[in-house]
């Protein structure tokens, strides 16, 4: 392992039948706009919980909810009617486009999840799909989230959530793209990496768990040094095992094995997981930046201990 991986109407004319009634998810993203005054609103600045059962004596309700936030998630039980999901940054970024990435919670049900853009649709997530859980990833600019519950004899056993993160176009990684390559970085990237990434850490590979049905790998790691982590990733491993331990998820394509020797690795968590990015051997690392170093090129600075 060398390197990186990079790693989601109007009336019918005289003698002319009726126009037909626009499909159920339209007709209620035209009641949306068309009665906005009637419908619900809720405000949140990262999170949203509510229930469906406000709208059981009007059952194509539909609420707007607010979202102004980096990352955060939305649950939505016993869904009746639909829910648009405003989300938006809660800094300023004009010169940067964003990208939105969702993921389903594992057992999600009871409502279809839209990309929605001035009437237009696109399934995202279909209820009770095989890819609940799967990331899903657009540009803001595409359109907003249209969730429309899905007709049930029974609602009480249903909830429908996700998880979102909003992030820039410029430094966000293609979550959804499955066959991003397994190339090594090169030194700049390397460097780059190390000030810009969720945790660096200097270990070693102890295991490789592989899961086919994911395309994944997920990398059991033994940390030595610990330089810098977010959501506490990794933890101080049991007594006797070593300092601290980990996991991080890269592609299975990628074909990482354990074995011996050191590596730095660094990487972005992405709803609660850490993913691996730049993992050069730290001998080479520590080449890369003893050499920016000399000539004044390092963005950041590290211990090369």
């Amino acid at each position: 392992m060398r390197g990186a991986v990079r790693a989601p109407g109007g009336h019918a004319a005289p003698g002319q039948p009726p126009s037909p009634s626009p499909p159920l998810p339209r007709l209620l993203l035209l009641l949306a706009l068309l009665r906005g005054a009637g419908a619900q609103y809720s405000s949140d600045r990262c999170g949203w919980k509510g229930s469906g059962l406000t709208h059981e004596a009007h059952s194509k309700d539909v609420e707007q909810v607010y979202l102004r936030c980096s990352a955060g998630s939305v649950e939505w039980m016993y869904p009746t009617g639909a829910l648009i999901v405003n989300l938006r940054p809660n800094t300023f970024l004009p010169s940067r486009p964003l990208t939105v990435c969702i993921k389903p919670f594992r057992d999600s049900s009871g409502a279809n999840i839209y990309l929605e853009k001035t009437g237009e649709l696109r399934l995202l997530v279909q209820d009770g799909a095989s890819e609940a859980g799967q990331v899903q990833c657009f540009g803001l600019q595409q359109g907003g989230l249209f969730v429309e519950a899905t007709p049930q004899q029974d609602i009480s056993r249903r909830t429908t959530g996700f998880q979102y993160e909003l992030m820039s176009r410029h430094s966000s990684p293609d979550l959804h793209a499955r066959s991003a390559p397994c190339r090594p970085c090169s030194d700049t990237e390397v460097l780059l990496a190390i000030c810009t990434s969720d945790f660096v850490v200097r270990g070693s590979i102890q295991d490789v768990t592989h899961v086919p049905e994911h395309q994944e790998s997920i990398i059991h790691l033994k940390v030595n040094r610990l330089h810098r982590q977010k959501s506490r990733v990794f933890q101080p491993a049991p007594e006797g095992s070593g300092p601290w331990q980990g996991l991080v998820t890269t592609l299975l394509e990628c074909g990482v094995r354990p074995g011996p020797g050191d590596f730095l690795f660094t990487g972005h968590v992405h709803f609660g997981e850490a993913r691996l990015g730049c993992a050069p051997r730290f001998s080479d690392f520590q080449r890369m930046y003893r050499d920016a170093k000399a000539q004044g090129l390092n963005p950041c600075e590290i211990s090369t201990a």
